[in-house]
């Protein structure tokens, strides 16, 4: 071994040691906030089942594809692919992983794949482990999921890695000067799919060829969304006759935009506000200050337990949906949407969902950084709203000039439209990687 190359190996090895340690530490510290901690005792507590759960469902002759996502928006991302693994690989087992609970806990039992379980925490010997269990022959990545353990084991042991729908921006670690560790586990993906040509370009500066720009699998998700029933039966009764504003994934600092508007609306206008968090103290703080009728999709029950549903919900103004499930099917029946996270600093919740439905949308006004926000904006099919006053001047807009509403929403659907297709081009790259038997 040459010197050069010996001071990069020890250097390696020394960096890699260190992560192994803090990732330990991490992991301690983990172990005692967990008590004071609802989601992390979920963190903690579903690691501690991952091995037997997967031990349980995969036998050594199994072929196995195993797919990683962070959280909830990202297993959106992956559907697409999940799907057509599926239906390509049928007599392949699918294994998705988590890391975060909110992703796990809403999934865990999803048809699409044979086992879900919390991807244990990135240690040398949960990676070794895990391969074990798995032995997948591919593994896919959802977004920026860099677990540098699991990277590293993947390559050793000559195991195909994909990165689909990858964002990256250049204030990541990736591109500084102290990231040469991270920068070698990213290099380890064999083949990387983009969203977009700012990513690929960042990529380029690391001498990375290994990219394709294919774009967005959400778009593909949310675009067969259209063709699906998404009739519900309460909101047949609640939008009758009525123009419905459908305010999807809302947090308390949006409902301060719309406070104003929903109070002073006119008749014939009612509203379903989906909260992104329920939580029954803020949610009856918001109906406190609602004017008009409210009704709780929680006390639906009740009503119809007096056969008093129709009645309630022909009544109500604000429908308060406190359950979740129904956000993306009640899309299809608003006039416009407004979508949450973008009144504060939680992030923008997603855009696509009402935009496949040709629906015009109002967000808050820190979007930066939520791209198709961002160009959906620039095609005047969103617009975004900084305080009430702004926002119920788009809403009187939207609401009263039916052509103008129509417009918007059309921009919104041909976006969608228009930027579809990346399942595909991840579907073909694997294709060649892992050939498609008749059965």
């Amino acid at each position: 071994m040459r010197s050069n190359d010996f001071i990069k190996y020890s250097y390696f090895s020394t960096i890699r040691n260190l992560y192994n340690i803090l990732s330990h530490v991490a992991y301690g510290h983990l172990l005692v906030a967990k008590n004071f901690s609802k989601k992390l005792e979920l963190f903690v507590h579903g690691r501690k089942e991952s091995f037997d759960r997967l031990a349980k469902t995969i036998s050594e002759e199994d072929q196995t594809l195993w797919m990683h996502c962070a959280s909830l928006g990202e297993f959106e991302q992956g559907v697409p692919v999940l799907e057509a693994l599926r239906k390509n690989y049928p007599t392949h087992k699918i294994i998705v992983t988590f890391f975060s609970p909110s992703g796990y806990e809403i999934k865990k039992d999803s048809p699409l794949a044979d086992v879900v379980a919390y991807l244990p925490f990135d240690t040398i010997g949960n990676a070794r482990k895990f391969m074990k269990i798995v032995h997948p022959t591919l593994a896919i990545f959802v977004k920026y999921e860099i677990w540098p353990n699991y990277l590293l084991e993947l390559k050793a042991e000559k195991i195909p890695a994909l990165l689909i729908s990858g964002a990256f921006r250049k204030n990541q670690i990736f591109f500084k000067p102290h990231g040469g560790f991270m920068r070698k586990a990213l290099r380890t993906i064999d083949h990387l799919f983009v969203q977009n040509e700012v990513s690929k370009i960042l990529l380029d500066q690391l001498d990375m060829t290994q990219v394709t720009v294919s774009g967005d699998t959400r778009f593909d998700r949310v675009s067969h969304q259209i063709e699906m029933d998404n009739s519900i039966d309460f909101m047949d009764v609640f939008a009758s006759n009525s123009l419905v504003v459908v305010c999807g994934s809302t947090w308390p600092e949006d409902e301060i935009l719309l406070m104003d508007f929903i109070n002073e609306c006119r008749e014939g206008v009612k509203f379903v506000l989906a909260p992104h968090k329920i939580d029954a103290s803020k949610i009856e703080s918001f109906r406190s200050k609602v004017k008009s009728t409210t009704l709780l999709y929680s006390e639906m029950k009740t009503a119809n337990a007096t056969g008093a549903t129709q009645n309630s919900l022909t009544n109500a103004s604000v429908l308060i949906v406190d359950t979740i499930g129904y956000l993306t099917k009640i899309y299809s029946y608003a006039h416009v949407a407004y979508v949450g996270g973008a009144a504060g600093n939680t992030g923008l919740h997603n855009i696509l969902e009402p935009a496949t439905f040709e629906l015009p949308i109002i967000i808050g006004s820190n979007f930066e950084g939520f791209p198709e926000a961002e160009k959906l904006r620039q095609l005047a099919g969103l617009y975004s709203a900084a305080t009430s006053e702004e926002c119920s001047t788009i809403l009187n807009k939207l609401l009263s000039d039916e052509k103008f509403r129509n417009q918007t929403g059309m921009i919104s659907g041909h976006f969608v439209n228009s930027n579809t297709g990346a399942t595909n081009s991840i579907m073909e790259f694997i294709k060649r990687l892992i050939p498609v038997t008749s059965t």
